[in-house]
């Protein structure tokens, strides 16, 4: 069956690969491959992701760098943008805060504190825009989207009810949302065991004559 990915990338990392840090080198089509039946023909991968930005870890842009080098090495694997943005906002604190011993903490007590938040904007929307586009023009048989973002559940619901193709989720938490799961033809879990297996070697070759090196760090268990 021809089947096309869709890797929502964010939702991959803070779900399954942000407390196990030596899991982060992962072989993406080799993670689907695995996860998947042996007849399956995988035309294309579609990864979304967006660029880092060292506000908070000025070695974080590098790091991304080596992984999208060694994703660069499978032909089968398209990469695509969004953007990645730092910004300071004001959000109302629940009182009285408990995050901090009470001496910390001078009454009364504040109404609004200034955070720090990073989001990442657009790569939803191309996975749904490319999912969905990709169902109406028959470039696939059956589809398989790795998320739990609830965001994608109509275009989801679109290509397997309206256009009439399959999707299946691997979802990277062991409960995905029921909205999401309620949708999708099928769903598997992807456990952390799964990606241990399916990391590539410490040098992958890429380009002409060049390597990408894993992150030291990132032989270490921990979360960042």
């Amino acid at each position: 069956m021809k089947t096309i990915a869709y890797v929502d990338g964010y939702n991959l990392y803070f779900r399954l690969l942000r407390k196990n840090r030596e899991n982060r080198w992962l072989n993406i089509e080799s993670l689907i491959r695995n996860a998947l039946d042996d007849g399956v023909d995988i035309t294309k991968i579609n990864y979304y992701t967006a660029r880092v930005k060292g506000q908070i870890d000025r070695e974080a842009p590098g790091k991304q760098q080596r992984y999208l080098n060694a994703l660069s090495s499978l032909p089968l694997i398209d990469v695509h943008f969004g953007r990645f943005s730092m910004h300071e906002k004001w959000a109302g604190l629940i009182q009285p805060p408990r995050f901090l011993p009470e001496t910390e903490i001078p009454e009364p007590y504040p109404d609004v504190v200034k955070v720090r938040r990073a989001e990442e904007k657009g790569s939803d929307v191309n996975l749904a825009t490319h999912l969905v586009r990709d169902a109406f023009k028959g470039a696939f048989e059956q589809a398989v989207v790795i998320t739990n973002d609830t965001d994608l559940i109509e275009p989801i619901r679109v290509v397997v009810e309206e256009v009439g193709l399959p999707v299946g989720l691997l979802a990277p938490v062991e409960q995905p949302a029921r909205t999401l799961k309620a949708v999708a033809s099928w769903f598997l879990h992807l456990k952390p065991g799964d990606a241990a297996k399916c990391q590539f070697p410490d040098q992958v070759p890429f380009g002409r004559g060049k390597l990408a090196l894993r992150p030291e760090d990132w032989c270490e268990r921990g979360e960042e």
